[in-house]
């Protein structure tokens, strides 16, 4: 009896105090940063909609990251670091924040602006060389959901070390050159007549 309550002790101190693994370090939480000021000096193009969309793999919380040299083809992801929320739901709040779109469904805007992910890893070259890499397709759809433009998007940063921290900020910087390009883009369409079909 006294020996199952020693091993019963024993088993308890141990769930206490080693918490995830016995002292391995605390979860680090990542989002994309603090955003750059609105994008909007001289643009008067129509109030637009924005949703973006990423294959379940890469809408997790985790960071993922590819060993190039290795194994290109096996995504993995960090044990002590994770995205605050999902990607795609961290691209879509950027581009709300510095380009002024707004959330499908509100505002009343009659275009969209769709982005759907097809990449956003850090891709490891060596062992100690890594980059960012976010590759998507943004498409401007009018209220029938009709495809108006579509913008093919490809974005490499390089990480300034090779860890999780690094990754992320490579990832953002990503998704905010994505953002400009997007917000170019769309006073390109502007400028050229395109967004007509979007207008009240």
């Amino acid at each position: 009896m006294n020996k199952l309550l020693l091993l019963l002790c024993l088993a308890l101190a141990a769930c206490v105090t080693s918490g995830k693994r016995g002292g391995d370090a605390p979860m680090a939480v990542y989002d994309l940063g603090t955003p750059v000021e609105k994008r909007l000096a001289g643009d008067t193009t129509p109030a637009l909609a924005t949703e973006v969309r990423a294959p379940y793999w890469f809408d997790s919380l985790g960071i993922e990251y590819r060993l190039a040299y290795s194994d290109p083809a096996r995504l993995r992801d960090y044990a002590q670091a994770r995205w605050a929320g999902p990607p795609a739901g961290l691209i879509e709040l950027r581009l709300i924040q510095e380009l002024g779109l707004v959330p499908l469904g509100q505002g009343g805007a009659r275009c969209l602006i769709r982005v759907d992910v097809e990449e956003f890893s850090q891709i490891f070259d060596t062992p100690q060389s890594s980059r960012g890499v976010l590759v998507a397709r943004a498409a401007l759809l009018d209220r029938s959901r009709n495809k108006l433009a579509e913008l093919p998007v490809k974005v490499e940063k390089p990480a300034p070390t090779a860890d999780s921290r690094g990754g992320v900020t490579a990832l953002a910087a990503t998704v905010a050159q994505m953002a400009g390009d997007v917000g170019a883009w769309r006073a390109e369409l502007g400028r050229s007549g395109r967004l007509k079909a979007c207008e009240k």
